[in-house]
Formats: C-alpha cells, sequence, structure tokens
C-alpha cells in the first residue's frame, strides 16, 4: 500500500520521539514511511523527498525538527501539500527554538505547529489523520472511535479517583 504520510525527522536522534507518529497512524491503519533529511545537511535530499511525495500520492507531510527547526519550513516551501511541523526538545532552550522556528513561517507558506516533543508528535499523526478523514469515511468513524476511547478512559479514571475519597 503507498504511504499517505511522510515523516521527515532533522536526525536519527528524533527517531524516539517520531516513533510516536509513527504509532498512532499504525493504530489508525494509515500508510506511511519514515525517512531522515536535514533541510542544512542534504537540502537536495530534502527537495527530492517532498517532490516525490507529490508524486507518489502523499496526502500529508510531517516535519520533526530541533534547535533552528527549519526542516518543516523548508518542507512547505517546496510543496502546496498540507505540512505539520513537530517541534523538538534538542537544545538548551528545551524546544521554545524549535516551537519558534515552525510556528513563525512567513505569510504564504503556512506549517502547522503542534506542540513540543511526543505529545506534539501524537497531535501530529492524529492532525494528519483528520486531514484525511475528510474525504475517507472510514477514518471519519476510527476518529470518532479514537474519541469515544478517550472519553471512557478518562471517565473510568474519575471513577476510580472518586471512589478513593
Amino acid at each position: 500500500m503507498k504511504p499517505k504520510v511522510l515523516i521527515i525527522m532533522g536526525s536519527d536522534s528524533d527517531l524516539p520521539v517520531m516513533e510516536e507518529t509513527a504509532r498512532i497512524l499504525d493504530e489508525f491503519t494509515v500508510p506511511y514511511t519514515m525517512t531522515v533529511a536535514s533541510a542544512h545537511r542534504t537540502p537536495a535530499r530534502t527537495m527530492k523527498l517532498v517532490k516525490d511525495a507529490e508524486k507518489n500520492g502523499v496526502d500529508v507531510i510531517i516535519g520533526a525538527a530541533g534547535m533552528a527547526a527549519h526542516l518543516p519550513g523548508v518542507i512547505a516551501s517546496h510543496t502546496v501539500l498540507p505540512v505539520i511541523g513537530v517541534p523538538l526538545d534538542t537544545s538548551p532552550l528545551n524546544g521554545m527554538d524549535a516551537l519558534l522556528s515552525i510556528v513563525q513561517m512567513p505569510p504564504g507558506i503556512p506549517v502547522a505547529t503542534v506542540s513540543v516533543g511526543k505529545a506534539g508528535a501524537k497531535n501530529a499523526a492524529i492532525l494528519a489523520v483528520q486531514i484525511m478523514a475528510r474525504k475517507d469515511p472510514e477514518l471519519t468513524k476510527k476518529l470518532l472511535g479514537h474519541r469515544q476511547k478517550m472519553a471512557k478512559e478518562v471517565e473510568e479514571k474519575a471513577g476510580r479517583i472518586a471512589k478513593k475519597k
């Protein structure tokens, strides 16, 4: 099955965080491919991955980077596909530099930006599924089921806490 989501990380050290994105996409049975490319060290590779993604029917690209975090913006500058940026906590600034680098894109080249770290990696996957679900009723059903599961988990935890008091 052809990948519907392309996940690009700036470094292989980002893999432990971005495995969360992959895990969520697996839960929704959304095919993806994950790779490493650097906006600064391998710009030609980055551009080729983006252009190939368009040709191969990818619906959403997720770019993850830390520090200056130019990768999601560079990706967005080479495509009209939706791009989701995941800022990573890889610097002494605890990810704030990455967050600001991704969220402060110039007008006309948007990058949807999620929270820093693993929570953002998970939300990037959910957002990608939401984007694709607009044209896929089966994904919409899965999203609704996922929300119901989360609500049930909260209710169960609330019930356990209430019983303790």
